[in-house]
């Protein structure tokens, strides 16, 4: 399970010796109460650390240079309480590697009408230091966040900890493993990319590993790990009559079992955050993994179908950024669509892959023949996914830059039962409309392999692109496509002008 309360933001105030050192200790302790405060929020997702204040380029530097090294420390949130020159600050932001959120605040949220002098204002001086600081941000190109407004304001908190939860994710990032098991699926070019790139952009690693690394764990497993997994398939989901001992198909039950004890055994030994696999490469493997994947995803791991390694970390990402947050987030992908005009949607689902983080009550344990892959029939969770808001998100490789692409979406549940469909599936009507939402994706090149997310929005995954440093695209209630085709040619004409800077 990740927990979040592992990482920590450091709170950073600025000011300088000019106000004399009374005034210097009431600015800490209203700092103090800030961060204090702020930790102690229920929207806050990890654990905000009060830093002494800053008065120096020399204190500066040294502050945002152990931030870079922290191993817990997963953003930096200034504050100029006062006014803190910015040439001070230049040499501090020119090193700062960790993402930044600029908190435009004040401690007092009122200003004491009857009792307001000229030494109330010379301390609460965030309308003028926080200018000052802005601009020299501005001044430097630097992609940061800004969230104006009283710290008590719980639209305010909320806005911190939804970038709180993207720094998270790009923290989770940096350093990273990512298995690729077999190889991309044959002829596909959405799910292919540059993985050099991607290293040197994102900060994860993707390397390949042929089907017989994994078998060799799969075949490792003994008896007994089988035997109470199984116990655990029994107590957590309802088990089909013929998966159950005795079962006509139980043995198949008990390979579906080998197999997520040995995935599990070959990305715990290399240390992996998620993986791809393929249909079109099981050489020494019985089955194609169904409920081995769908259950190491709720417990964490990214996954991509196909060799979609994009999706994989974007999978892991978004389970990072919504620990503890109700709800799940999956790989999908968009199947069939329902085109009836008083009611169009898209079903979502794949052969078998769909994390059961997502499910609406408990899942059934099924097996059933797979028209595809040319193997024994696969076990695998089927169920339905409950209504409500929710996002898709894709990452894609434009060739000379990433693009992440978020389509947001009104789950549904299901208008009939499908009895002879045996996957996991979800339907939704994407924003603004169907017709616009679905040529929208279209025209941004967005892939058929997604990120389902039921607890994070648009919001998350754009603080996430910023600090990622790509390019970020939404498609949402008020997308008109004839501004959208516009957004994603001045895109091109930006990025094009940046890659000859």
């Amino acid at each position: 399970m990740i927990q979040l309360k592992q990482f920590e933001a450091w709170f950073i105030t600025g000011s300088q010796h000019l106000y004399g050192e009374e005034t210097l200790k009431q600015v800490a302790a209203h700092a103090e109460k800030i961060a204090q405060s702020l930790s102690n929020e229920a929207n806050i997702p990890v654990r905000i650390v009060f830093k002494p204040v800053v008065k120096t380029p020399d204190e500066i530097y040294r502050i945002c240079q152990e931030a870079n090294t922290a191993p817990d420390c997963i953003g930096v949130i200034a504050w100029m309480h006062t006014f803190s020159p910015a040439k001070m600050w230049i040499g501090g932001l020119k090193i700062l590697q960790r993402p930044l959120l600029h908190l435009h605040t004040q401690f007092n949220r009122d200003i004491p009408w009857g009792d307001i002098d000229m030494d109330f204002m010379n301390l609460n001086q965030s309308a003028h230091g926080d200018r000052e600081f802005g601009f020299m941000m501005s001044r430097m190109r630097m992609d940061r966040k800004v969230v104006a407004g009283h710290w008590q304001d719980p639209d305010v908190v909320s806005e911190i900890g939804t970038w709180l939860r993207a720094a998270a994710g790009w923290f989770d990032w940096q350093g990273a493993r990512f298995a690729r098991l077999g190889d991309n699926m044959r002829q596909v070019a959405v799910t292919e990319g540059d993985k050099v790139e991607a290293e040197l952009q994102f900060g994860y690693s993707v390397n390949g590993y042929g089907i017989g690394d994994l078998v060799k764990y799969i075949k490792e497993i003994g008896d007994s790990a089988i035997g109470k997994l199984i116990e655990e398939y029994h107590d957590t989901y309802t088990l089909a009559a013929g998966l159950q001992k005795g079962g006509a198909q139980h043995a198949s039950l008990i390979e579906a079992a080998r197999i997520e004890l040995g995935m599990r055994a070959f990305l715990e030994e290399g240390k992996f955050k998620g993986f791809t696999d393929t249909f079109e490469d099981l050489h020494g493997m019985e089955q194609l993994p169904g409920i081995a994947v769908q259950r190491l995803m709720a417990d964490g791991y990214g996954f991509g179908g196909e060799g979609d390694w994009k999706t994989a970390a974007l999978v892991r990402a978004m389970k990072v950024m919504g620990s503890g947050l109700p709800g799940g987030n999956s790989f999908m992908e968009d199947y069939t669509y329902h085109f009836d005009p008083d009611n169009r949607l898209v079903l979502g689902a794949h052969m078998l892959e769909i994390c059961s983080s997502i499910a609406s009550g408990k899942p059934t344990c099924e097996i059933h023949p797979l028209g595809i892959g040319g193997k024994a029939d696969p076990v695998r969770l089927v169920f339905n996914v409950d209504g409500g808001p929710a996002i898709n998100a894709s990452v894609i490789d434009m060739g000379n830059r990433f693009r992440l692409l978020v389509n947001e979406v009104e789950a549904v549940a299901p208008l009939h039962e499908l009895p002879k469909l045996p996957v996991a599936r979800v339907l939704w009507k994407p924003y603004p409309d169907m017709r616009t939402g679905c040529a929208a994706w279209i025209q941004a090149g967005g892939a058929h392999h997604t990120g389902y997310s039921q607890n994070l929005t648009a919001a998350h995954m754009q603080d996430f692109a910023d600090m990622a440093g790509i390019e970020f695209v939404k498609i949402g209630k008020q997308t008109d496509l004839y501004q959208f085709r516009n957004e994603l040619r001045w895109n091109d004409a930006f990025y094009l002008m940046k890659g000859f800077k």
